[in-house]
C-alpha cells in the first residue's frame, strides 16, 4: 500500500511538472523575426515579423510505435541557445558561397528527443531529433500551420488521375490556385512549396528540407478555417505496374506507418521563409542552408551544362536526306548541332531502348557509335530511363553504361515521395556518384536539399514545364513563369526545359505535338535561361529550328548554367521578375512578364563601379504583340550608374549578356 501511494505521488508530481507551461523565445540575428515556443501539454511555436503575426501558435508532434507521442505532455530537461555565423562554398549553384547566419534554440526533452529551432533573418525552421537506442517506427507526424486571418494563398494541388484512390501518386506538376485558406479545395491535398500573402507587402513560403528516409509533406484543410494540417503517404507494402505505358509503380497496399527507421537520427526541417519584398524570394538560400553537405568528396568530374533534347520537338529535324526519328543518323545530327554550338550534352529520351528493360537497345540506335561520335566532338550522352526500369538492377545498369562512356541518366516517372521512393532516390544518387554519372530526376517530387548532398544531381522536375505546351491549350503559362521563381524555385533547380523557337501570342497559341510552340515572346524564352535555375538546362526545340534562329541560339549557348553571384533586381509574384547573375567577369540578365505588357527599369548598379561594360541586349520588338518572334538586338555601353527603361510585350521578356 505504501509503495502504491509513493508511486501515485511520483506520477502526480511528474504529470504536474510536465503540464507546467514553459515559454522560450529565439529571434533572428537582425531582431526582426521572433519565434516563441510554448511547452505545456503540447509543444507549439508562433512566428512574428516585427509587429505582424506570421504564424499563430501551431502544434508539432511525432507519434512512434507503442503509442509514444513525442510532444504530448512533454518534459523539458534543458535548453541551449547558440548563434552561428559562417559561410560555405557551393559547387553547382546560383552563387559561389552562401552566408549561413542564424540563432538556434535546442530543447532537450525527457523520452530521448529534442527539437531544434533555427531563426534566420529571412525565415525560421524546426526539426525533431530522436536519440533512441533501438530502431523506431514512425506512425505519424503532426505539422500544424495556424493563421490569425483568412489570408490568400498560392497553392499547388495534387492533380493526378492515374490512381484516384491514392492521392499520394503525383507528378508534382500544378499551376498555383489563388484562394483563401478557407477556400482550400476539399477532399484533396496540396504539396510544397506554397505561398501565403499577408496583404501588407509581406509574404511567406512554406518548405521542407533535408528529406531523407522519410515521406514528403502534404497539407490539407478539411475544417474550413484558417489553418493547414499535415498529411503523409504511408509506407508502400504492395505495388503493381500502371500509369503511363505501364511504367509507373502504383501502390495497392500501404502500411499503417510512415517509415521504420533508425532510433537516433534527425528528421526533415519544417521551414518558413518570410519576405518584405517579392524579389528577395527569388534569391533565397534556406534549402541549401538546411541541407546536409556533399557526400561526394571529389566533384571535379561533375560537369554542368546545356542539353540538346529530342522528345519535346518530336525528333523533328528536316532539310536532310535521311528519315528523322529514333535512329543513329538523327542522333548524329543532334550531336553535330551540339558540338557546333558548344552544347555539352545530348539526351536520348524514351525509345532508345525497351522501356521495361534498358539493357536491351533499339536496333536502330547504335549506342556505342554515338558515344564515340560524341566523344570526338566533345559532346556527352545522357540516357533516359523510367525509375522502374533503372531500379531492376540499379548498380549493374549504371556500371554497364558508365563503362560504355555514358555521362548520366535522366530518370523519369518516380511520381511519389513516400519513404521508399525517397530512399530509392538516395540509393540511385550514391550509386550514380560511385560510377561518376550525373542525374536529372524528371517526373520527380520537389527538391529538398539533396542537390547539395549529392551534387551529381543536376536537375529536378517537380514543375509544370514547357512540355505541357504540347497538349494544354488553356494553361496560363506566362502567369506561371512569373510565379515559380518566387515559390517552386526556392526549393531548388527546375527541369522546366525552355528554348522554344516557335513563339506565339495568347490568341495565336495552340498545342502541337511535332511543331510545339511557347506562350509568349522569343525574348521571354531567352530570358528563362538566366531566370530559371538549372545546372543541367535543356534546349527543348529542334536543332533545325535552332539553326534557323542562329542569333538566338548563339545567345542561349553563351549563358552558363551555374553562377558565382545572383542579384534579384525586381519583381512581383505572378506579374514580372528580373534577375542578374554573374559568372567569372560576365553578367547575365533576364526579365519576363505575364500576359500584361509593362514598362520596367533596369538599374545597373550591381555592376562594378568605375568600369564600362558592353551589353548585348535582346528586347521585345515593336511588333511582338502580334508576332511573338519579333525581337530587337543591340549592343550598347553601360556602367553602374546606367538606368534603362524597356517595354515588355504581352508575355514578353528581356535578355542581356554584360561584359
Amino acid at each position: 500500500m505504501k509503495n502504491t501511494f509513493i508511486l501515485f505521488c511520483f506520477l502526480f508530481l511528474n504529470l504536474s511538472f510536465s503540464q507546467k507551461k514553459q515559454d522560450f523565445t529565439v529571434t533572428s540575428p537582425d531582431g526582426k523575426i521572433e519565434v516563441k515556443i510554448s511547452v505545456n501539454d503540447k509543444i507549439s511555436w508562433s512566428i512574428s515579423h516585427e509587429k505582424d503575426l506570421i504564424l499563430a501558435p501551431s502544434q508539432m508532434s511525432l507519434t512512434l510505435d507503442e503509442n509514444q507521442i513525442l510532444g504530448k505532455n512533454p518534459v523539458v530537461i534543458n535548453s541551449k541557445k547558440e548563434s552561428v555565423n559562417n559561410s560555405f562554398e557551393t559547387s553547382l549553384y546560383k552563387k559561389k558561397s552562401v552566408q549561413n547566419h542564424y540563432n538556434q534554440l535546442t530543447l532537450n526533452f525527457k523520452n530521448d528527443f529534442s527539437i531544434e529551432y533555427r531563426v534566420f533573418d529571412d525565415g525560421a525552421a524546426y526539426r525533431f531529433i530522436t536519440k533512441k537506442k533501438k530502431d523506431i517506427t514512425v506512425k505519424s507526424e503532426e505539422v500544424v500551420l495556424n493563421f490569425d486571418k483568412d489570408y490568400n494563398t498560392l497553392m499547388p494541388y495534387v492533380r493526378d488521375l492515374r490512381n484516384p484512390k491514392d492521392p499520394y501518386i503525383s507528378s508534382f506538376e500544378a499551376h498555383y490556385e489563388n484562394k483563401k485558406i478557407s477556400e482550400f479545395s476539399k477532399d484533396t491535398l496540396a504539396f510544397l512549396p506554397f505561398l501565403i500573402d499577408y496583404k501588407n507587402h509581406k509574404k511567406a513560403v512554406f518548405l521542407e528540407a533535408n528529406l531523407e528516409d522519410y515521406p514528403g509533406l502534404f497539407v490539407t484543410n478539411n475544417k474550413n478555417k484558417s489553418s493547414f494540417e499535415s498529411r503523409f503517404s504511408k509506407y508502400p507494402l504492395k505495388e503493381t505496374n500502371g500509369g503511363f505505358n505501364n511504367i509507373n509503380r502504383l501502390i495497392t497496399e500501404r502500411a499503417d506507418y510512415l517509415v521504420k527507421t533508425k532510433g537516433t537520427r534527425t528528421f526533415p526541417w519544417r521551414a518558413i521563409v518570410i519576405s518584405e519584398n517579392d524579389a528577395a524570394l527569388a534569391n533565397n538560400d534556406i534549402v541549401q542552408k538546411l541541407a546536409e553537405p556533399s557526400k561526394i568528396k571529389d566533384i571535379s568530374w561533375i560537369k554542368p551544362g546545356k542539353v540538346a533534347w529530342d522528345w519535346w520537338n518530336d525528333w523533328n529535324i528536316y532539310n536532310i536526306d535521311f528519315k528523322a526519328g529514333i535512329n543513329t543518323q538523327t542522333y548524329k545530327y543532334y550531336i553535330d548541332f551540339a558540338s557546333k554550338n558548344k552544347v555539352e550534352y545530348v539526351v536520348l529520351d524514351e525509345g532508345w531502348s525497351l522501356e521495361e528493360d534498358i539493357m536491351k537497345h533499339n536496333p536502330n540506335v547504335d549506342l556505342e557509335a554515338l558515344i564515340a561520335y560524341g566523344k570526338e566532338r566533345n559532346v556527352g550522352i545522357i540516357l533516359w530511363s523510367s525509375w522502374m526500369a533503372l531500379t531492376k538492377n540499379t548498380d549493374g545498369i549504371l556500371k554497364n553504361y558508365a563503362n560504355l562512356g555514358i555521362k548520366g541518366f535522366k530518370v523519369d516517372f518516380l511520381d511519389r515521395d513516400d519513404a521508399k521512393m525517397v530512399n530509392s532516390v538516395y540509393d540511385i544518387s550514391q550509386k550514380a556518384a560511385n560510377h561518376k554519372l550525373v542525374l536529372d530526376f524528371h517526373g520527380m517530387y520537389k527538391p529538398t536539399g539533396i542537390q547539395r548532398t549529392f551534387p551529381n544531381i543536376l536537375n529536378f522536375e517537380g514543375v509544370k514545364g514547357l512540355e505541357n505546351n504540347k497538349w494544354t491549350p488553356n494553361d496560363d503559362v506566362p502567369l506561371y513563369d512569373t510565379t515559380i521563381p518566387f515559390i517552386r524555385m526556392m526549393a531548388g533547380p527546375m527541369d522546366y526545359t525552355p528554348g522554344a523557337m516557335r513563339n506565339a501570342t495568347k490568341s495565336e497559341f495552340k498545342p502541337s505535338h511535332s511543331t510545339p510552340m511557347s506562350q509568349g515572346t522569343r525574348c521571354h524564352q531567352l530570358a528563362l535561361y538566366t531566370i530559371f535555375e538549372a545546372p543541367l538546362q535543356m534546349m527543348a526545340d529542334s536543332p533545325t529550328a535552332f539553326m534557323k534562329e542562329q542569333e538566338s541560339t548563339d545567345f542561349i549557348a553563351k549563358v552558363p548554367t551555374v553562377f558565382d553571384e545572383t542579384v534579384a533586381l525586381d519583381g512581383e509574384v505572378g506579374k514580372y521578375v528580373s534577375i542578374a547573375r554573374k559568372k567569372d567577369n560576365t553578367w547575365y540578365l533576364g526579365a519576363i512578364t505575364n500576359w500584361d505588357s509593362r514598362d520596367i527599369t533596369i538599374d545597373f548598379s550591381f555592376l562594378e563601379k568605375g568600369k564600362k561594360f558592353q551589353a548585348e541586349i535582346f528586347s521585345d520588338g515593336v511588333n511582338a504583340d502580334k508576332a511573338a518572334v519579333d525581337y530587337k538586338k543591340e549592343i550598347i555601353t553601360v556602367d553602374s550608374t546606367t538606368k534603362l527603361k524597356y517595354r515588355l510585350a504581352n508575355g514578353g521578356g528581356l535578355a542581356m549578356i554584360i561584359k
